[in-house]
Formats: structure tokens, sequence, C-alpha cells
């Protein structure tokens, strides 16, 4: 343990955990986030963010109905969302990015087609599509891939053979900031050997404007998602499903960037077999193939003053498969996982100068990279009297190759020893313990894993990062990063009060950053410089958080969190993108179809930033948001309608997860509408 702390500075990780336990432990009732009942279960994930209940959105608990997914995982305690406009935001956990999460899609991996990170794969559907956001930190996350911060699992939402017959909604919602219009509906149908569900939605929204009415340039956006899945059960224990999504956004401006998006289109789908009992004690047996073709295009034509126009395709395609089932014995009960998907990434610049007779410049940005990869996971969750142990490990082959001649000779450059290939076996390990002592939970737990570098990390190839204006290009003989982790959490629980104290602990080996190389000169117009993307020895994240719940009545609740952020590398200088105290708190109420809420949502000043890596220090904020909702019925169907109003005090402010310190929305209004025909 002493070599794992070592270069961490103990003073302050120590002082900033006690502040926070201190200001928690002051402000707890207030300070406080309800806490999922089965995230006290090790068999379970460490959160799970409910999205809609049996085919329609659960208007009733949410703040705000026909929000983004965006906004609905960000209101987890686990995930922040990093934006760089109004649309796509990109899911970090534990302080790391989507390139060191699992993130998939009903257990489907999906990557997307652009080198800015335009399009994290979370943008590809829509609360229409869910009905819940499965999360688990560190490699509680790694039974969805290969991770190191996490995974998160979009699990869609299937009617499953309930006998409800005919059933649909109307939805429609309009915000003033930025002109939102929202629109959707869904048919479903369901009986005991047949279901089907269809639904679509559409978004549109003009430029948000910042407090104090100060016009956002470039935030619009606009989106279509369509999907539809069906089951049919062949016998009593075994049934047959399909799915498909499509999802299109169309005029997506980005004004954290220096380019929009003109196209971001994905379609998704998969077909499963499901048997409930499998050879003796084997049970919930799931196989699935599936297939994703995502492409993206990035533009800049409306943007004046360009100084050489681009054109910048991207192109994703993913095959993948699982094959899982749970093993049940006394008290052993496992749960076994193979999948395997083939991925190929492909992405091109042109540049077209304003001379027409100079001639055009063309590059690979991602040089055609077929990934391959085929893991086993397996986990073992051992009951005993209040307590419990569970063991999980993964193990995977993963394979890039280089495709396209060019790309490859473009690499070479500066690699002139690469090789086409390159194989990786990548390792995950993973124990908790869960200790129930009267009316407190212990758990605790240490994990290692692994995870290879990203087609960008490896093989990109001079991609221009606007955060801190300089290109990047990837090292395809990087080592592999890996990290050693240890968490622990303390759960106090009544009917009427729940508090829970936690941290973690991430030692990252081999950490991949990108670190300024001056001998290379820039290929964008206006950057600083280039940087490659490289090792650092090592790297150390710590996370603290307080959360909790008190039901004043059976009406009122108050609920809320607190948490504390360190990340530095190294040398003892601080990694990018790392939270500064921030907190949550709300008061909801529910009776009688009626419901409302006020929550306080805010972060402390941010004060261990990088300029290195183009960061710039964000002042301390708090918002108020306030909401009403009441349900109507009419005859056997229902009418929902909520008001509610954000930033009430129109304040202006940023946080550091905002591209370039883009500024947040000012005052909002919104109106939901949702008419349920049973």
């Amino acid at each position: 343990m002493k070599a794992i702390i070592s270069g961490f500075p103990l003073r302050e990780m120590l002082m900033g955990c006690l502040c926070c336990i201190l200001i928690c432990g002051i402000f707890s009732s207030v300070y406080a986030q309800e806490m999922p009942a089965d995230s006290l279960k090790l068999i379970h994930l460490n959160e799970v963010v409910v999205i809609s209940a049996g085919k329609q959105l659960d208007h009733q608990k949410q703040h705000k109905p026909l929000s983004s997914l965006d906004e609905f995982l960000e209101s987890s305690r686990s995930i922040n969302m990093v934006k760089r406009g109004a649309y796509a935001w990109e899911p970090t956990m534990n302080d790391m990015a989507s390139e060191r999460l699992a993130i998939t899609i009903d257990g489907m991996q999906i990557f997307g087609a652009c080198t800015d990170k335009m399009d994290p794969i979370t943008s590809y559907v829509d609360v229409s599509n869910l009905s819940e956001a499965q999360i688990g930190s560190g490699q509680q996350g790694a039974a969805f891939g290969n991770a190191i911060g996490g995974g998160i699992n979009l699990k869609l939402d299937k009617s499953s053979f309930k006998k409800t017959g005919w059933n649909g909604s109307l939805e429609s919602s309009f915000e003033t900031n930025n002109a939102m219009r929202v629109f959707g509906g869904e048919l479903n149908y369901s009986d005991e050997k047949f279901y089907l569900n269809t639904d679509v939605i559409y978004h549109k929204a003009e430029n948000y404007k910042a407090g104090g009415d100060r016009e956002v340039l470039y935030s619009q956006f606009e989106k279509y998602n369509f999907s539809i899945n069906s089951g049919y059960k062949l016998a009593e224990d075994k049934s047959i499903s399909a799915t498909l999504i499509y999802d299109e956004a169309n005029d997506v401006g980005y004004p954290a960037l220096t380019m929009d998006v003109s196209l971001a289109r994905a379609v998704i789908g998969s077909v499963s077999f499901n048997q409930d009992t499998l050879l003796g004690n084997f049970t919930n047996w799931e196989s699935k193939l599936y297939y994703n073709n995502i492409k993206h295009v990035m533009d800049d034509t409306k943007r004046p003053d360009v100084p050489i126009h681009m054109d910048m395709p991207g192109w994703s395609e993913t095959a993948g498969f699982y094959t899982q089932a749970n093993f049940n014995k006394e008290r052993n009960h496992f749960f076994f996982k193979l999948d395997g998907f083939y991925n190929k990434s492909y992405a091109e610049m042109t540049m077209y100068p304003a001379n027409s007779n100079e001639p055009l410049m063309f590059m690979l940005t991602w040089p055609d990279v077929r990934t391959r990869n085929v893991g086993i996971y397996a986990e073992d969750h051992i009951d005993f009297e209040k307590s419990s142990v569970k063991l999980s490990t993964r193990l995977a082959y993963h394979s890039n190759t280089v495709a396209d001649d060019f790309g490859l000779n473009s690499l070479k450059i500066f690699y002139p020893e690469m090789d086409r290939t390159n194989t990786r076996f990548l390792k995950s390990f993973s124990a908790q313990y869960h200790k129930m002592v009267n009316d407190f939970h212990f758990n605790g737990g240490i994990s290692y894993g692994e995870r290879a570098p990203s087609v960008s990390e490896g093989y990109g190839f001079y991609l221009f990062n606007s955060f801190d204006n300089h290109d990047y290009i990837g090292d395809p003989d990087l080592q592999t990063e890996s990290a050693a982790d240890a968490n622990v959490s303390v759960t106090y629980k009544k009917p009427t009060f729940e508090i829970t104290a936690a941290a973690n602990y991430f030692h990252v080996y081999n950490y991949i950053i990108g670190v300024v190389d001056n001998s290379l000169s820039s290929m964008t117009i206006g950057a600083e410089g280039v940087k490659i993307y490289t090792n650092l020895e090592y790297a150390q994240l710590f996370n603290a958080t307080l959360s909790g719940r008190y039901n004043i009545s059976n009406a009122f609740k108050l609920t809320g969190n607190i948490s504390y952020h360190r990340g530095i590398d190294n040398e003892g200088e601080n990694l990018p993108l790392i939270s500064p105290i921030s907190y949550r708190s709300a008061l909801d109420f529910y009776k009688n179809q009626y419901s409302a809420s006020l929550s306080v949502n805010g972060a402390g000043e941010q004060t261990n930033y990088n300029p290195a890596y183009g960061e710039l220090k964000t002042a301390a904020y708090a918002t108020l948001s306030a909401s009403f909702g009441k349900r109507f019925f009419i005859r056997e169907n229902s009418l929902f309608i909520k008001a509610g109003i954000e930033n009430v005090l129109d304040t202006y402010y940023s946080s550091y997860t905002d591209w370039n310190n883009i500024p947040r929305m000012g005052r909002n209004f919104y109106l939901t509408i949702s008419y349920s025909i049973n």
C-alpha cells in the first residue's frame, strides 16, 4: 500500500477527505441523495438510473421529463458530463473520460466515428429507447468490457411478454431558452407469446442563451430517433427477440469547437435468443448477435472567417456477439459471459485551399483500424450470514490492425519500425466484500484492470484538440494502461433515513496522455504545437462522496450528495478535467398524483487545474431549479403535465467539464405534456 500511495500528496488527500466528511456531517440532512436499494447488493451494479417504467417514461419522479439522455446521466451521483455544446455530452466516471470506460447499449459494443469525440455512444440513443442506465464503478463495470474507470450499460426498454394488449402515448415539450421542441410517441402490443414496441422522438433547438441573456452561437441541433423491438416465445422457457434503432442528428453546433456537425447517423440492430433454464442449474441463458454502423461528418461551412475549408467524415462499423448465463449452487451465485466484437474505424480529412489552383491536401486521421476483441468474464457471488463476497475476472484477446496502406505509411513517418498489427492480452480481477451489522452496511474491495489504447491514442494522425490548441499524434507502440484501485463505503440505513460515505483510489500505471514534442510542426492553422500520446509512469486519482436520503413524511423527501476529487500525475502535476468539490440537493414532493421539486446544484472554485492542458480556472457557482406536475385520469387513460424552471436566478457560469469554459444555459422555462392510452 505504501508503494501505491508513493508520490501522492497524502496530507492534502487526508485534509480533503476530512473536510468533505466534516462538511457532509454538518449538512447531511441537506446534501443527501437517495441510494438505490440494489446498490447494497454486491451481485448488482453500484447504481441504476431509472429512465422509464414499463415502456412509458416515469414522468412523476423525474424533475424534467423528456430531457436528453445526457441530463438523465448527469443526475447520477457517479457520472459527470463533458460539454462541447448543447448536444452529445461525453460521460466521465471517477474523473476518467470515455476511452477509459466501457459504454454499451443493451450489452452491444458501439464506437463513435468522430476523431474529436463529438459523438459519444450515449448520443445515438434516446430516453424513449431505454429503461435504465446500469452503472458500475471501476472493475464493477468489467462485465461490459475492458475498462479502468468503470462501465455504463444503457438497457433497452422491452415489454417482455406481459398480457397488456395495445397501449401507447403521445408526448411533447417546449423549452423557452433555446426554443427546444420535442415531439414523441410510442405504440406497443404485448401478450404471452409476442410483443412489439415502437417509438419515435424528435428534438429541435436553436442557440441557447447563457445567464444575462447572452446568446451562445453555434449551439443549435436537430435530432430524430426511431426504434422497434419485438419478441416471440418459441416455448414456455425459450424466446427470440430483435431490435432496430435508427438515430440521426443534423445541423449540430459545437460552440466550444472550431467545427460543427452536418450529420451524425447510427443504425443499430440485434437478434437474441433467450432460454430460462439450461443444463440443470444454469439459468437466464441469453445469446445475442449485433451490428451497428455509424457515420459522422464534421462541417465548418457555417463558421465565418475559416482560414481553410475542411471536410472531415468518419465511419465506424462494429459486429459482435455475447452469450451469458447464471449458475446457482447453494451459497454460490455464478455469472459467466463470453463476448467478442470486430470494429472498423476510418476517418479522413481533406483541406481545400482558398486558391483553387493549389492542390488539395488529404490525410487519413484514422487509417482504417480494424479491432478484434474476444473476452471471457466470470463472477462468483458468495453468500454468508449477513455478509457476502463477490469475486470477478475478465480475460480478453485484443488486436489492432492498420488495413490502409496509405495510412500505415503515413504513421511510419514517425514510427518506421511499427508493425501493421498489435496484439495484447488484457486482464482484470476484482474482490468485493459486504458486511451488514445492525443498520450499518460495510462495503470494500480491491481490483486491477487493463485497457488497450483507443484508436486515437494508438493511430490518430494530426487530430486537433481545441481545448489545449495542439495537434495530436497517436503512438501504436503505447504500453497497455492498467490500474489498481481500492474502494470503501459505509451506509447507515433506516426506513426514513439513509446516509453513505464512500471513497475510492486509483493508481493508474502507464497513464496515457498527450505530451508536447517540440521537434514536430503543427498541421492545423493556429495550433500551438504537436503532442504525442505518451505513457506516463503513473497517475493517481482519489474520490470521496457523502450522500443520503431523509423521508420527512410520506409526501416529502430530501436527497443530495457532496463530493471531493483529486488527480495528479507522477510528477505531482494536476491532471486535466478533475472535479472541484461539488454538491447537489433536492426536496421532492409526491402525493395524490401531484409532484413538485426544488433542487440546488453547485460546485466550489476549481483550484487544482493545469494550464498546460488548456484548463482555465472556473469560479464557484450554485443554481436553483424547481418543477411542478399533475397527473389527470381520463377514463382509462392518463394526462400528465409538468412545468418547471431551471437556473431560476439566471446565473452566468461554467464548470470544469465545459470545454473551453463555454457558459451553460441561463434561466429556462419548460413545459411537458404526455397523454397515455391504455
